[in-house]
């Protein structure tokens, strides 16, 4: 056994089913080794849809998606996604092969510190440098990414060192459940007190909020003890929007409808709550705000961000004791629940706007309201970033946990159409719509072909608006015009059917529900191009300036 069957076996031993990337000579030995393992090496288009897939599969499953590639340019094409899921807090593992250990010593052929390059983008990373570490190696790299917070670990395979003997006594490391702390009695005490306390609170329900047991739970908590929820991008989900008690997404800025309930909040719950996704002034800019930290690791420091409790641990456990000390107790603000539902009406009234009918032209949140309708409760919507990411943020009703998959984190462009590919090699059963804007789409088309290689069975949106979007809307907002944004594009139709996909182009809002209807109710692989008027950005941009100058 060689230390590339150790390591094929050590992935088999860790339940990965796929292992995503791009194939090499300097990664041969793993290539050949994972022929005889339980484990389907995929071969993809691109380093940077390997490491997508990887992230995305870690997302939906909390088990750490697994990425491959060669050294060089091939690490540095994988270098994007990993650091991705390592800020979206998504369990990743990435193996790079490197050149052997005796050109360590000088400069040569395609060889890169890689090691140094990742470790600003990864939880942990190292070398296997004999055969006596590559098991230890393996399973610290998978223990550590899905350890809360989960993210990306790296493993760095020399190219000799993949084909040298393993020890004869050698076998994989077999995966142990590790227990997470529990929180402190007295941050709890101080929790309830301030529960007991608050007339008008709030839970901001972050990435944390919807991961292992903690959507339940805090659904279980909201309906003994009712109170508004607001999430971030990634926190989508966490309670079902179609609730009295959820105002939706917070994130878009500081002037949007849902910031008006955390105005009037007097106590805010931030539960998982990444701080990478959205700064805390964006929801607590004048700093007054008691907050009760409730998450897996100690809050950041930020000047908006000062929380009067800290409850360190795991959260669902956090969640659950808090719910048994309160169990059977009415709290003072319960008389005044819901407080909040005029920013609810406001928030839902201002979504149902943008139905459209079948002869106008599509907008992004028209669009919208029309994949809610199509996707079961349980349908994944997976979103690239770009001026569709805020509307499917603000405006997409999420009905569970890991309804929506947005990147959040350091939201690269890119990521949909590889992580619809990855979400419907793991939830088969799931319905499963990738949106994206033309720009987005054209940085990993290239992975249709493996998509339909594979027989995925997914539709692809591309909101085409011949532009930066999300650039344009920014700087029409901060200049009153915009510059370097304008692009141009393929014929999406045909150049998706040239890949095997079944293409449409819809031209109207009505025929974009009928191919909308038929895509999604199909097997297979569907693209479906969606011109879009892009004016509604700034139209929402004025409605809600002048709301506010109102209430001023």
């Amino acid at each position: 056994m060689t230390v590339s069957d150790l390591i094929a076996q050590g992935l088999d031993a860790e339940g990965a089913e796929y292992v995503f990337g791009v194939p090499g000579e300097e990664n041969e030995d793993l290539l050949f080794a994972l022929e005889d393992a339980d484990v389907q090496f995929v071969p993809v288009r691109h380093e940077q849809g390997a490491a997508f897939m990887a992230g995305v599969w870690g997302r939906l499953t909390g088990e750490a998606g697994v990425c491959l590639s060669t050294l060089g340019p091939g690490a540095t094409n994988l270098l994007t996604g990993v650091a991705d899921a390592n800020l979206d807090k998504a369990p990743l593992v990435a193996i790079t092969a490197q050149s052997g250990l005796d050109r360590y010593h000088h400069e040569s052929h395609q060889r890169l510190d890689v090691l140094s390059m990742f470790r600003p983008v990864t939880k942990w990373n190292g070398t296997i440098s004999a055969p006596e570490v590559a098991a230890e190696a393996l399973r610290k790299a998978f223990k550590l990414a899905e350890a809360e917070k989960p993210g990306a670990t790296h493993v760095v395979l020399p190219e000799d060192v993949a084909g040298l003997d393993a020890p004869d006594d050698a076998r994989p490391m077999l995966p142990g459940r590790v227990r997470r702390s529990a929180s402190d009695y007295k941050a709890i005490d101080q929790t309830v007190e301030r529960l007991r306390e608050a007339e008008r609170p709030l839970i901001l329900a972050g990435n944390g909020a919807i991961r292992k047991r903690a959507s339940r739970l805090l659904r279980d908590f909201i309906a003994e003890h009712p109170m508004p929820v607001a999430s971030t991008f990634m926190g989508k989900g966490a309670v079902d929007d179609r609730s009295d008690a959820s105002l939706l997404a917070v994130g878009l800025g500081q002037k949007d409808y849902v910031i008006e309930a955390f105005e009037q909040a007097d106590l805010i719950l931030s539960v998982g709550y990444d701080i990478a996704e959205v700064a805390p002034e964006a929801w607590n800019e004048g700093r007054d705000k008691q907050i009760v930290h409730i998450d897996f690791e100690p809050a950041e420091t930020y000047a908006q961000y000062d929380p009067v409790v800290e409850v360190v641990g795991d959260v669902s456990g956090a969640l659950w004791e808090l719910q048994r000390r309160l169990d059977g107790e009415t709290l003072p603000f319960e008389e005044d629940a819901g407080w909040h539902l005029p920013v609810r009406e406001r928030i839902m009234s201002d979504i149902e706007s943008y139905h459209l009918t079948d002869g106008d032209a599509l907008t992004v949140p028209g669009a919208l309201l029309d994949v809610r309708e199509a996707l079961p409760d349980d349908g994944l919507l997976i979103s690239d970033v770009g001026a569709h990411k805020m509307w499917i943020a603000r405006n997409f009703a999420t009905c569970c946990a890991g309804g929506v998959i947005i990147s959040n984190g350091l939201a690269s462009m890119g990521i949909a159409l590889p992580g619809g590919l990855a979400a419907s090699l793991a939830q088969p059963e799931r319905t499963v719509v990738a949106a994206m804007g033309d720009g987005g789409f054209l940085m990993n088309a290239q992975e249709l072909e493996t998509a339909h290689r594979l027989g995925a069975s997914f539709t692809v949106i591309v909101f085409n608006d011949s532009d930066y979007g999300l650039i344009s809307w920014k700087q029409e907002e901060n200049r009153g015009r915009s510059v370097s944004t304008r692009i141009s594009n393929p014929d999406v139709k045909a150049f998706a059917e040239s890949f095997g996909a079944t293409g449409y182009r819809t031209e109207s809002a009505g025929a974009f529900r009928e191919a909308l209807a038929e895509a999604v109710g199909s097997e297979g692989l569907s693209v479906i191009e969606a011109p879009v008027d892009a004016s509604v950005n700034q139209a929402l941009a004025d409605k809600l300036s002048a709301y506010w100058e109102n209430q001023d």
